[in-house]
């Protein structure tokens, strides 16, 4: 049996603990990493079973409305590239006064494309506030009255404004995000 030594202090003690679980947490977090399908379901039961909670309990919009937010703001940085060229051609253009383009020759820098948060972390932070969401569902503190039907309105607006920019990048160059490894283009016929 594991026995704590006689000179160990409760602070060392809970520390040994606590790094005990944290490890344990890590190596499960590694085994489920390549089980990408499997991962993403169990996140959607977590979700499904969310909003049949506020559905079912007739509260905590606030929750899912704040919800919503956090999963858009992780949506949008999954969208979006870790070194965004139009981003760097207006640094260039503003430094040098000159306009900014992209490399068009085989001797120039070529950037893949890599996310800006990686579909693991992606998949993790939301799996993580959707159940903080759940069990903050149970909580009356958190039951805060608010009209529900201004929240999707202003949740929908803020999502149509945010993502106008990555809708025209997906429509002009068919950009296909869900691919679940390598972002995948097509050539526009137009």
């Amino acid at each position: 049996m594991d026995s704590t030594e006689p000179d160990q202090t409760a602070f060392e003690a809970v520390s040994a603990q606590t790094s005990k679980l944290s490890r344990r947490y890590q190596a499960l977090l590694d085994q489920s990493t390549p089980h990408v399908l499997y991962r993403w379901i169990g996140t959607g039961v977590l979700l499904f079973l969310f909003f049949v909670r506020v559905f079912v309990a007739q509260g905590w919009y606030i929750v899912a409305y704040a919800l919503g937010i956090y999963l858009l703001n992780l949506f949008l940085a999954f969208l979006q590239p870790k070194f965004d060229p139009s981003n760097d051609a207006m640094d260039t253009e503003m430094e040098d006064g000159g306009v900014g383009i992209l490399p068009t020759r085989q001797d120039e820098e070529f950037r893949p494309f890599i996310r800006r948060l990686p579909e693991f972390k992606f998949w993790h932070s939301a799996t993580r506030a959707v159940g903080i969401s759940f069990l903050c569902s149970w909580f009356e503190i958190f039951n805060v009255p608010v009209f529900w039907p201004v929240l999707v309105m202003y949740w929908f607006m803020l999502f149509i404004l945010t993502m106008r920019k990555q809708i025209q990048h997906m429509i002009k160059y068919r950009y296909v995000p869900f691919s679940f490894g390598k972002a995948k283009y097509t050539k526009n016929s137009n």
